[in-house]
């Protein structure tokens, strides 16, 4: 197991979040009796405004799994996250946040549900309200939602930084995925089985988000174009829209003329409609399918790879979905 931790603010949260790790770079079991172990930690120095880089040495110092990354300035999160896979070696990696609201505990029952349900990528389904506060919160949700409904982004209200995916997946990922792509949209262009695993997320460390506005806008748009070219083809449904509206004009304004007596004002206010409906219903339509064309080089850009070639999954890390036997366990908390 690999964790990948990308920190910004972490100089008064990280030890702490060390030494709750520091126990499961020993075998333990996991909550259904399976062997699991850390045997690297990476932390992933993305340039913040605290002392993280002076922490981040003293604790690679002190603990032999620890390894940093060093990006050469601030990226930001997903940058940072796709870094830190793309160096890891482990069989599964886990993504975590550095502000302690994720419990290194609860990987257990991220791996048992993964084998458990042979999925190759395991998000952490919040039991509780995230620390963020109500405005916060309810504009998450509701991104996310509106992703899903509007843009058939299936999985975007599962999506969480507290996640396990299978290394192969996940370095591979890292590999091909563009600056703009978003990460979590990026893993599924792949990922075999998708699911969640209930866990109950904590406070943050009375350290403030690194988060703002503007960031988070950023962060909500990116998520927009990564998430396919339906967007796009909204526009050309539009075109035709408003093109069939100046069709049923057009009728209604014959049926006004033959049957019923119109007055010539009336008559030209309907053919100017007739006129910009259709007008707008064509350049709509045509911008739809110039779009269109401009997805197909916008899937390029943002890495979507093709395939992914894989191995044998029975062969792999998803095929030991055997526990312990019992007359060889030991106690999960390692006594």
């Amino acid at each position: 197991m690999s964790v990948v931790v990308p920190v910004y603010q972490g100089a008064q949260t990280l030890r702490a979040l060390i030494d709750e790790i520091l126990p499961w770079t020993t075998t333990r079991l996991t909550p259904a009796g399976r062997p699991m172990l850390v045997e690297e930690v990476l932390l992933v120095f993305d340039h913040g405004p605290d002392d993280s880089a002076e922490v981040i040495r003293q604790l690679a110092a002190e603990h032999d799994f620890v390894r940093p990354i060093w990006l050469s300035r601030n990226f930001g999160q997903h940058p940072a996250t796709l870094a830190g896979m793309a160096s890891s070696g482990g069989e599964w990696i886990v993504t975590m946040d550095e502000d302690g609201q994720h419990d290194p505990a609860a990987i257990g029952g991220l791996l048992d549900t993964a084998l458990d349900e042979q999925a190759t990528v395991v998000y952490a389904r919040p039991t509780n309200a995230a620390p963020h506060g109500m405005l916060r919160n309810a504009a998450s949700r509701g991104s996310k939602w509106l992703i899903a409904r509007a843009l058939s982004g299936d999985n975007t209200r599962s999506f969480q930084s507290f996640r396990l995916v299978l290394g192969e997946v996940g370095r591979s990922v890292a590999a091909y995925a563009g600056s703009e792509a978003y990460l979590d949209v990026a893993l599924g262009w792949i990922a075999g089985d998708v699911t969640t695993s209930p866990v109950e997320l904590r406070a943050e460390h009375g350290r403030r988000s690194g988060y703002h506005l503007r960031s988070l806008l950023s962060h909500f748009w990116r998520m927009v174009l990564s998430s396919g070219t339906k967007g796009l083809r909204m526009v050309s449904f539009i075109g035709v829209l408003f093109a069939v509206l100046g069709l049923a004009l057009v009728l209604y304004v014959l049926v006004s003329y033959l049957f019923f007596d119109v007055h010539s004002e009336v008559r030209g206010w309907a053919s100017t409609m007739v006129i910009l409906l259709f007008g707008m219903g064509a350049i709509l339509f045509s911008l739809g399918v110039i779009a269109e064309y401009i997805g197909v080089n916008v899937k390029t850009a943002m890495g979507k790879p093709p395939y992914l070639i894989v191995g044998d999954p029975a062969a792999g890390p998803l095929g030991r979905v055997e526990p312990v036997p019992h007359e060889h366990r030991t106690d999960p908390a390692g006594a």
